[in-house]
């Protein structure tokens, strides 16, 4: 299996706690869902074998996200 589909059955295995995590730190599904698709992004762009826990790396990522936005 390719990089790009391990990445990818990771993501969506996580996305419905990520959206959990942004939604209560937002308030809005628009804005988690946005907060979300940027960690996706962020994902794609980094060195997925250097991650240790893929989930608390998103966790993790998804929550900085969103204290970026709220301090927007």
């Amino acid at each position: 299996m390719d990089r790009n589909k391990i990445l990818a059955q990771e993501f969506e295995a996580q996305r419905p706690h990520l959206r959990a995590v942004a939604f209560r730190m937002l308030g809005s599904l628009a804005e988690a869902d946005d907060a979300v698709q940027e960690a996706w992004l962020r994902l794609q762009s980094f060195q997925a074998g250097k991650i240790e826990n893929p989930a608390a790396w998103l966790t993790t990522v998804v929550a900085r996200i969103c204290l970026d936005m709220l301090r927007t």
